[in-house]
């Protein structure tokens, strides 16, 4: 029998994760959960001591997702994406099926190198422009708007850094970047290619075969007149500077400095992970050179990327673990661990389906932020082993993930991507979308579950 205490925080929890998704008059998300944890400590469920600690587990993937956001707007600032955009249509050369791969590819390597929200704000309008540019109708936009969405999201479990909640249980479990990669990129891989190959074969008769750029309606300018003068001939621009057939000058010397950076911070994250280096320190270093550049390069200050950056994150992620504390603290978790330690415990086949099952019904209901913070707590007060524990909390984060793709409430990322596409005038129903998800999200789910059950007992006695 719960206790009012625990009553109301199950009830403040409730209210929050609904007023998260519904966002009255647009409010930002931080605000319900703010609201929500100032009542749940003044309730004296989570008392000051907690509170501290909560900021330390918090406060470095928040970081981290904030850097990573920097790094994907000065990129869109130099025109990155836009040249991107183009070039996919060009290298498709007129197949609409190989446009549907490489929009799918650009998809999952966004959300590889920046992360799965802000994966989605950058292709959502990419791929827009693609489809508009290639004038294809309502029903042919489709297979690469949807395809591309549950790509970017579910591409956030691979690895640890693409997704802020797997970056706040990775510290509660005490796993490094390194262990989590290599126990958890080739099962999530396997999934999200089943997903991707399912749902081409739900679009094939939608995806156009020959696809072509409609001319330009817009008239050439006019050519320059001859100078009555004679000079000698101008050399050509330098080699770094070209035109996008948008007419946009690309500075490829520029892109070549900010790709590497990039880079070299994505492989940072692991190469120094074992070393005791904080990530969101590695983060940050990033973010300030990716500026540094532009600003030599184009002189151009910071203050678009003050305006731009969602700092309200830092806020949001530490408000909504104080609510789900608050749920630990009031003894609710503990009812979850009471109803699941047996079948998680049994065996590890039983722990992947269990917990990957239990988080993918709690993360459609609440979005998959608090559900994957609500099933971590859980697995920390079981008892488990360390092997088992590792993948329980592995099915936990492909239930989070993957599993939360079924509705548009489990994800904010999905939540972001209709909002887009309605801007765009693209509405897409929660009925049109299930008839979807609930198909191929389920089959993907599956085998995502099964291929970490056995690629991780091989990795354990190749080790043992």
């Amino acid at each position: 029998m719960l206790d009012m205490t625990a009553v109301f925080t199950l009830l403040i929890f409730l209210l929050t994760v609904l007023f998260v998704m519904w966002r009255p008059h647009g409010i930002n998300e931080a605000i319900p959960t703010t609201v929500g944890a100032v009542f749940i400590s003044l309730l004296g469920v989570v008392p000051f001591t907690d509170i501290t600690r909560i900021l330390g587990i918090v406060n470095g993937a928040s970081i981290t997702i904030l850097s990573t956001i920097v790094m994907s707007i000065v990129l869109q600032s130099i025109g990155f994406f836009r040249w991107v955009a183009f070039n996919l249509v060009e290298r498709a050369r007129g197949s609409g099926v190989l446009l549907y791969w490489y929009v799918n590819l650009l998809c999952f390597l966004m959300t590889m190198f920046f992360n799965n929200d802000g994966s989605i704000l950058i292709t959502t309008p990419i791929i827009i422009q693609i489809t508009t540019l290639l004038h294809l109708k309502r029903e042919q936009k489709m297979p690469y708007l949807l395809s591309g969405a549950l790509v970017a999201t579910a591409a956030s479990a691979p690895i640890g850094v693409s997704n802020l909640a797997n970056l706040i249980a990775l510290k509660i479990v005490g796993l490094d970047l390194n262990t989590y990669a290599a126990m958890m990129f080739v099962p999530s891989m396997i999934g999200i290619a089943v997903i991707a190959l399912l749902l081409y074969l739900y679009f094939r008769k939608e995806i156009p075969n020959k696809i072509s750029i409609a001319p330009d309606p817009t008239p050439p300018p006019p050519p320059p007149r001859k100078p009555k003068h004679h000079h000698p001939v101008q050399p050509p621009d330098p080699p770094h500077q070209l035109e996008l057939q948008a007419g946009e000058p690309v500075d490829w010397w520029m892109f070549r400095i900010c790709i590497t950076i990039v880079i070299f911070v994505r492989a940072g994250f692991f190469l120094f992970s074992g070393l005791g280096i904080p990530i969101e320190w590695i983060a940050i270093v990033g973010a300030l050179l990716l500026i540094a550049v532009r600003w030599y390069r184009k002189k151009i200050g910071a203050l678009d990327i003050i305006k731009k950056t969602p700092w309200h994150i830092l806020v949001f992620a530490f408000t909504m673990y104080v609510i789900v504390y608050g749920l630990r603290n009031s003894g609710l978790v503990m009812i979850i661990v009471e109803h699941l330690l047996s079948p998680v415990a049994s065996n590890h086949l039983s722990a992947s389906l269990v917990m990957g099952g239990f988080l993918t019904l709690l993360s459609n209901v609440c979005n998959n932020l608090p559900s994957v913070m609500i099933g971590t707590l859980a697995l920390t007060q079981m008892g488990l082993d360390t092997h088992t524990l590792q993948i329980a909390y592995l099915a936990n984060i492909i239930g989070s993930d993957v599993g939360a793709l079924i509705t548009p409430m489990g994800t904010l990322a999905t939540l972001i991507w209709m909002f887009i596409l309605k801007k765009n005038g693209i509405a897409v129903s929660w009925g049109e979308y299930l008839k979807i998800t609930s198909f191929v999200i389920p089959i993907g789910l599956i085998i995502s579950l099964l291929s970490l059950y056995g690629w991780t007992e091989w990795l354990f006695f190749r080790v043992k």
